[in-house]
């Protein structure tokens, strides 16, 4: 199954009882918006925001239905902050304020975000008509941080010129690596999504040949084939985003990028968004990218590519997020108080971080930086499966 051929969500068939996701892994449009918005003080902002879940699904089928063939749609995904203050607990296992990696020469900071809005359609118009339908609906309740108008180049070119998403997973294996199972049952069905601003420099990018680009990213530029593991640098885009798990097999995300620019201010960019069924995963690819596998041995491609941004977001089940308008329905009598959740969170080592001296805190899997902990993806990659611009 080809990401063309992906039916609808409401038509895919997932594991067993799990409950039905957003549309994580609907096929990337021509079009997109990516919305980062914080929550206004006050009990009346946090009402209207949890209202706005109950019914985000409706406004999509309002707008949606004008034009069916463009295939609009909407992912709602929620902050580590926003979650404790809306919903408490229980929370999902692995939802987090976004790590900032500093490596010896490349920063990816950390940004804030309580809420993000990633709508995708086949045409512009489609993207602004449910965004402002969104923003009334929110209105008075969230404040701005940032919002990107991401578009389709040509043949889904990223703005340094290359080919974007080729070693997306597609059809059940997009699903196996982007929805939570078994191993967080409260929250199967949901997802994590990290997303990353990337500013070029065009200037300094352009003037490379194109031999000296494709080294830089590990891929051919005109026709998109990856380059010989004998002639592709171990710090090409390409060579330091794969990773595997202790077997061998590599782990998957699925990356929905798109290019965004303002050509007068000389503004050129990616918009990184990565779904994951751990972020985990995603984690350890801007390790690799940033600190560098071995450190030191960075991304060559952030010599032309600032991240400005980075921001980490739970993206429930869509009858989680329904649910969701009354409050957390998983909460109990014997749910755990916010002091024993964060005594717990204080316990869990930190599944991707660096030392003052630059060395990692993490485990090793197959010669590589890996996680302390299991990492469950349940699918694998291949290669160049690149997260970031």
């Amino acid at each position: 199954m080809t990401a063309s051929s992906i039916p609808p969500l409401s038509e895919t068939t997932v594991a067993s009882g799990q409950p039905g996701p957003q549309p994580v892994v609907e096929q990337q449009g021509m079009a997109a918006h990516f919305i980062v918005l914080n929550i206004a003080p006050g009990a009346a902002a946090e009402e209207t925001v949890r209202a706005f879940f109950g019914n985000a699904a409706a406004l999509v089928r309002s707008v949606g239905r004008r034009l069916p063939e463009l295939r609009l749609s909407m992912v709602v995904g929620i902050g580590s902050n926003a979650w404790d203050r809306l919903f408490g607990t229980p929370r999902p296992a692995h939802l987090h304020v976004f790590k900032e990696l500093q490596g010896g020469k490349h920063r990816a900071p950390s940004t804030p975000g309580d809420l993000l809005l990633h709508i995708r359609a086949q045409t512009v118009s489609m993207c602004f008509e449910l965004a402002m339908q969104a923003m009334r609906a929110l209105e008075g309740a969230v404040e701005p941080v940032d919002e990107v108008h991401g578009f389709r180049y040509f043949d889904a070119r990223s703005m340094v010129g290359f080919v974007d998403g080729t070693e997306n997973p597609e059809g059940q294996e997009a699903l196996e690596a982007t929805l939570i199972g078994t191993e967080d049952p409260d929250f199967a069905g949901g997802s994590y999504v990290i997303v990353q601003k990337y500013l070029h420099d065009m200037t300094a990018w352009n003037q490379l040949p194109t031999e000296e680009q494709e080294r830089v990213i590990g891929r051919t530029k005109h026709d998109d084939i990856e380059l010989a593991d004998d002639v592709k640098p171990s710090n090409s885009h390409v060579a330091l985003n794969v990773v595997e798990d202790e077997n061998g097999n590599e782990l998957a995300i699925v990356r929905n990028n798109l290019p965004f620019a303002t050509p007068s201010r000389g503004e050129y960019g990616t918009y990184f968004i990565g779904y994951a069924r751990d972020p985990a995963v995603t984690e350890l690819m801007l390790t690799n990218m940033f600190i560098g596998r071995p450190p030191g041995n960075y991304d060559r491609l952030l010599d032309f590519s600032v991240a400005v941004t980075g921001t980490l977001f739970f993206v429930p089940s869509q009858a989680l997020l329904e649910a969701l308008a009354d409050g957390n329905p998983l909460a109990g009598d014997d749910a755990p108080d916010a002091a024993e959740t964060a005594e717990t969170a204080a316990s869990t080592p930190s599944p991707v971080a660096a030392s003052a001296a630059g060395t990692l805190q993490i485990g090793s899997l197959k010669g590589q930086p890996q996680l302390n902990r299991t990492t469950s993806s349940g699918g694998s990659a291949q290669p160049g499966s690149e997260p970031a611009p």
